[in-house]
């Protein structure tokens, strides 16, 4: 008896002990897991703004009018728990929905991208990127063609990484070293990016509302943060390709295969995920294709007598060219997607142009719920008058404690990367906390455009770090496939150095985008705000 106990105590002293990143991890995700359905939990938000609402107003919460020629006036809470909020509610059900800004432009969008990608045509791009590189090369494209492919959501992660990782594989190095490129590439640079993708308008709907909150002329477009998207693209290849060779690469050490999964084989898939000569003559007919419509397009903007240019200043700022940015989206992706698809003989006629573009759409079903009951949210808010009210206290705060200049976008950054731990959607994530910090920064003389870019860091770094990430599981198995035995605190701890190496990076750049050179986010933004206009 005694020595059973023994040996027990013994087998107890001889487990590893958790370090405290560890146990922080599990609570991360203990607490992650805690987390309704983003759809359950805007749900429950718009519940709780009409019952605060009621409270609020019952106590008589109230903010000065802080915009020019209101001196004096006081901005109160609407109750949505009386007659008139439930009067308005019942009116404004449906066009909440229906004029929510982001819904029309991601869904145009998406039927462009759909027509790609259904061709064939993206993931033709991606694997000819990666598998077109030298060895030499092989680490920063496949990064960068991780940044790439956020143009298309998913491509990433369901064709790239399993990709980087055989392509490692077969060059002999360690194939987790390629997953953790890609990785990286796909959701830590998740808004990085030399096009306009189909998340741009989708955040830029979010950002418009939250701006309106405080003036009411104010719109953000999907190309807003273009300029700070694309130089954002090299720096991640650069970080990701140092990362991966000086520190992630040592550290898992020479690849043993026996501890890969002994039911799964890649021997001869890479070979397989080579371009064939048809797909090959696909992307070249798309490619000259794009660069026809890029023609036509630059012909409407470039010359001073360009239709697409702004008709009352003759500029390009708030022109249609920038207005009708979805319209290129889609336009730019389907045509070339379609030609592809015609000369490699996926798509043969308009009727298969359809079924992709139908396919697509269904898959956009979960998206829509959500943006219902995100409309709802967003409309409560700002009919209560909480988030012009949190937002001036909020901009008082910070004039307080004197943390008005640019060093306030450092705590916000950090903010949004802890917030995305637990709630790894970049739109349910910025459809929350945009309608309290848009006008709350533009109180400091910060533009919507600006704080858009600085949260779309945050959003991003721990992307690879949260398994609240939607495709945190599918990467864990692509990775057990190479480590049968891998669990989520391994996966995390590859993927850690990038996370750290990318914010100190991604701040660094903003700063000196922004603040020391003193150049836009992107084509006519702004960097400043002034509520005296």
């Amino acid at each position: 008896m005694a020595a059973a106990q023994n040996n027990q105590n013994n087998s107890a002293n001889n487990l590893p002990k958790r370090g405290w990143f560890t146990r922080f991890l599990d609570t991360v995700e203990w607490l992650g897991n805690l987390l309704p359905h983003p759809v359950t939990l805007f749900a429950m938000f718009a519940l709780f703004v009409v019952f605060a609402s009621g409270v609020a107003a019952f106590f008589g919460v109230s903010a000065a009018d802080p915009r020019p020629g209101n001196e004096g006036v006081m901005i109160t809470v609407n109750s949505l728990m009386s007659g008139e909020g439930l009067r308005w509610m019942v009116s404004n059900l449906v066009t909440n929905f229906t004029g929510f800004a982001p819904l029309g432009t991601v869904l145009v969008a998406i039927l462009g991208v759909g027509v790609a990608e259904r061709s064939g045509m993206l993931s033709a791009m991606m694997r000819g990127m990666v598998m077109g590189a030298s060895p030499r090369m092989v680490t920063i494209v496949v990064v960068f063609a991780g940044v790439i492919s956020n143009t298309a959501s998913e491509l990433g992660y369901v064709v790239l990484v399993p990709l980087a990782a055989m392509i490692f594989h077969s060059l002999g190095r360690h194939p987790l070293a390629g997953l953790a490129a890609a990785f990286a590439g796909v959701s830590a640079g998740y808004s990085a990016n030399l096009f306009i993708g189909t998340v741009d308008p989708l955040l830029a709907g979010f950002t418009t509302e939250a701006a309106n909150l405080l003036d009411a002329d104010y719109v953000v477009g999907p190309e807003a943060n273009w300029f700070f998207m694309i130089i954002s693209t090299f720096l991640i290849a650069a970080l990701g390709a140092i990362v991966t060779e000086k520190i992630v690469e040592p550290k898992l050490g020479k690849y043993n295969p026996d501890e890969a999964d002994p039911d799964y084989e890649d021997d001869g898939n890479v070979k397989m995920a080579k371009l064939d000569p048809q797909e090959k003559r696909g992307l070249a007919f798309a490619g000259l294709t794009f660069l026809g419509l890029a023609a036509l397009l630059a012909l409407t903007i470039v010359p001073e007598w360009g239709v697409l240019r702004n008709q009352e200043t003759g500029g390009v700022a708030r022109s249609p060219f920038l207005n009708g940015i979805v319209v290129y989206i889609f336009i730019t992706f389907a045509i070339p997607g379609y030609v592809y698809g015609y000369v490699t003989r996926t798509m043969r006629s308009d009727v298969d142009v359809i079924h992709a573009m139908s396919k697509t759409m269904s898959s956009m079903g979960l998206y829509i719920v959500l943006v219902f009951f995100a409309a709802q949210f967003v409309a409560f808010f700002g009919w209560t008058n909480f988030g012009t009210i949190m937002a001036v206290n909020g901009a008082a705060m910070l004039e307080a404690i004197n943390l008005t200049g640019p060093l306030v976008f450092v705590f916000f950054i950090l903010m949004c990367a802890f917030v995305n731990l637990m709630l790894g959607s970049a739109s349910a994530q910025w459809a929350i906390t945009a309608p309290i910090f848009v006008p709350m920064l533009m109180l400091v003389g910060y533009a919507p455009e600006l704080v858009q870019a600085a949260y779309r860091i945050g959003d991003s770094v721990t992307n690879i770090i949260t398994p609240m990430m939607s495709y945190f599981g599918l990467i864990l198995a692509v990775a057990a496939r190479y480590k049968k035995d891998i669990g989520i605190g391994t996966l995390i701890s590859v993927m850690l150095p990038y996370t750290m190496v990318f914010f100190i990076g991604w701040v660094a750049l903003f700063y000196i985008w922004v603040f020391a050179l003193g150049l836009p986010v992107g084509p006519g933004a702004a960097t400043y705000y002034s509520i005296d206009g």
